[in-house]
């Protein structure tokens, strides 16, 4: 089968290699779409936790197919479902999935090689992190329940409540999620702020009430005015910089919250004001990536089209054209997601 293969930065290459062999209660996929993710851009731009994605690897973890072989004995999914699974499944037994932190499971099994013909999903995943695609849902669509799932995850740690200005930081394809997942929640001001002005207007045309761009105004100045002089209560960061860190912090109120979401290059440190943390009472927090009932949520919403994800899909690439795709992401102002169609 044809696969995108990941060696380095920006080393990625499109290989024949053999079709997975399914093993006990393993699924294999035929990829029907596999959708970048701004995690994918990272890690082409300049690596990513060894941890996690170990080089080299077939790439991509966003993806939505259907299944061409079961494992014997395996009693779901059935041969020819539609299906998409998440890019990670924990353990359920270690101290922190005891704990209900099955995001920071010790020992999460990851999937990558969404960017394929074929991919071959562990039995854990089938078991805990798999998902039946409706008819009426695209597997473009489909895909997108995983950086959902995310972003579920940090908004509903973040308190996002009816009423409440939220500034987003970001305007790719996870702000825009954000943006799309606040505004469903009942966010009264959304205030998206970012470099390029291509983004900003799609913020604007997906319901953002209010648009800055960074390299025009002073942002600090625009978000205290529009919200009465005080800062938002939710400051979410989504572009994963020490310096949009910092700044995040300085955009809430007095006992606001700031959801230092996006993941910054590793070893990288920020100065946090202790005034504006101990007089404001300033609540920081990071999340990362989600649990399986997150992943479960997102393709639910997609579904009832409580979240349209629809307008993020601004391409439809080849699996040929994977190189050209990234190189596109990396220099394009006003596309947000590719969907590579195997």
């Amino acid at each position: 089968m044809k696969a995108a293969m990941l060696y380095g930065v920006k080393d990625l290459r499109l290989e024949n290699v053999e079709v997975p062999k399914v093993e006990a209660g393993e699924v294999l996929v035929k990829v029907k779409a596999a959708t970048t993710c701004g995690t994918d851009v990272k890690i082409f731009q300049r690596g990513y936790v060894e941890k996690v994605i170990k080089l080299p690897t077939v790439f991509g973890h966003e993806w939505a197919g259907e299944v061409v072989e079961v494992a014997e004995g395996l009693e779901w999914p059935e041969k020819g479902m539609r299906v998409r699974a998440g890019n990670s499944a924990p353990c359920l037994r270690c101290v922190m999935c005891q704990k209900g932190k099955y995001n920071l499971c010790e020992n999460m099994i990851w999937l990558w090689g969404a960017y394929a013909e074929y991919i071959k999903v562990p039995a854990r995943m089938v078991l805990v992190n798999m998902q039946k695609i409706p008819e009426h849902v695209s597997f473009e669509e489909a895909a997108i329940a995983e950086p959902l799932a995310c972003v579920l995850h940090g908004v509903e740690e973040a308190g996002v409540k009816l009423g409440d200005s939220v500034a987003i930081i970001g305007a790719g394809p996870v702000g825009l999620l954000h943006l799309l997942t606040v505004k469903k929640m009942g966010a009264e001001k959304a205030i998206v702020i970012d470099l390029v002005e291509e983004r900003l207007d799609m913020a604007a045309k997906l319901g953002a009430d209010a648009t800055i761009n960074a390299g025009k105004a002073d942002v600090i100045r625009n978000v205290k005015q529009l919200t009465g002089g005080y800062g938002a209560d939710v400051v979410i960061e989504a572009i994963g910089l020490p310096a949009t860190w910092e700044q995040a912090l300085k955009l809430a109120r007095k006992g606001g919250t700031v959801l230092e979401f996006g993941g910054c290059p590793p070893g990288t440190e920020i100065k946090v004001s202790t005034e504006a943390l101990h007089y404001g009472e300033l609540t920081v927090l990071g999340t990362f990536h989600a649990t399986p009932l997150h992943f479960r949520k997102a393709s639910n919403m997609i579904a009832a089209r409580t979240i349209n994800v629809r307008p993020l899909i601004t391409r439809k690439m080849k699996l040929e054209e994977i190189k050209e795709a990234f190189e596109i992401l990396s220099t394009s102002k006003n596309e947000v997601k590719v969907a590579i169609i195997p």
